[in-house]
């Protein structure tokens, strides 16, 4: 098994002109777990957990600790992350409750589990602080590659819940709670202050689409605001937003006045059931169409050229969804 090693400096790594990352989320270790042998076959450098690693929605830990175990001894995820280097960050449902936030009681605890899953060092500086956040630094030849895993959990404030309006969730009066807590931004802020090539986030959940009424950094405006406006002022070049959460994927992007390319948010999801019920939502960010059957992504940056290259990845290596982005 892969043990995760967390760098003050970059890891020095072979160059290459590709750097390929895989991701995904929500997974349930009651059902096949098809996609393992497919993404080991494109040889990432890397693959993400976007969230929803299990479906525990429980504060009883032992339950949780019990899917863990299970998840983690799936033969074929067994002998991909045997391979391969595994980051990654929780969504509700493995967090421990469902829409939840930084009202659940068991959160401490949860993270525990939740890094123990990852196999985080036991002395990394990680296991000292609330939240799941981290980063790493890549460097390959003159290039450097930051991931940023973001967590929307542990310090999420309550959402505006009015069913009235025909949607799940209204966004909060701008200026109105957190999406990352106070440390968080901070160290978000650092992270992106600092010089990189490219600088791929995961937040979990979606950024871009915020028509829906589900969870989204669209319940809270000041936040995106926050966020965007931190991309314009950044010394990392191309800042690149992965998601999960919505059993769908689909590609977002967005021009922002000030930043030379575009903001886009690729979301993946999910790794073994899916929408399948999908039948349109609004999103007037949206490249391309919805997948509502189970994928996975995969980007490769191609750093000779500046270009990322998106897929959205089913069964057998089909390709269900393809975007290109010069920078």
């Amino acid at each position: 098994m892969t043990f995760l090693t967390f760098f003050t400096n970059a890891q020095e790594t072979t160059y290459t002109s590709d750097f390929t990352i895989a991701f995904g989320s929500c997974n349930r270790v009651d059902l096949p777990n098809p996609f393992w042998e497919g993404i080991a076959s494109k040889d990432p450098d890397v693959f993400i957990w976007g969230g929803d690693v299990i479906y525990a929605d429980t504060d009883n830990m032992k339950k949780m600790e019990a899917m863990y175990s299970k998840q983690k001894n799936n033969d074929a995820y067994k002998s991909f992350a045997a391979h391969t280097e595994i980051l990654g960050t929780w969504d509700d449902h493995d967090y421990g409750i469902n829409d939840g936030g930084a009202e659940y009681s068991k959160k401490q605890s949860s993270q525990k589990l939740f890094l123990d899953f990852l196999n985080v060092p036991k002395d990394s500086e990680i296991r000292n602080k609330e939240g799941v956040y981290m980063s790493k630094d890549y460097q390959l030849g003159d290039k450097l590659i930051k991931i940023i895993v973001l967590d929307t959990r542990y310090f999420r404030t309550e959402l505006t819940d009015d069913r009235k309006s025909g949607k799940r969730y209204i966004p909060n009066e701008n200026g109105e709670g957190t999406v990352l807590g106070a440390e968080q931004w901070l160290w978000l802020t650092e992270q992106l202050n600092q010089q990189s090539d490219y600088c791929i986030v995961m937040s979990s959940i979606q950024f871009l689409s915020a028509e829906h009424g589900f969870e989204t950094w669209g319940n809270f405006p000041s936040e995106i605001e926050r966020f965007e406006n931190l991309v314009k002022n950044a010394n990392a070049q191309r800042v690149v937003l992965l998601s999960g959460d919505r059993h769908i994927s689909e590609f977002s992007r967005k021009i922002i006045e000030g930043v030379d390319y575009p903001l886009i948010d690729f979301t993946s999801s999910g790794l073994t059931h899916s929408y399948t019920s999908y039948s349109g939502e609004p999103n007037h960010y949206r490249v391309g169409d919805v997948i509502s059957v189970p994928s996975y992504g995969l980007l490769t940056i191609n750093l000779d050229n500046d270009v990322i290259n998106f897929k959205i990845m089913g069964v057998n290596n089909q390709i269900l969804g393809e975007l290109s982005q010069d920078y």
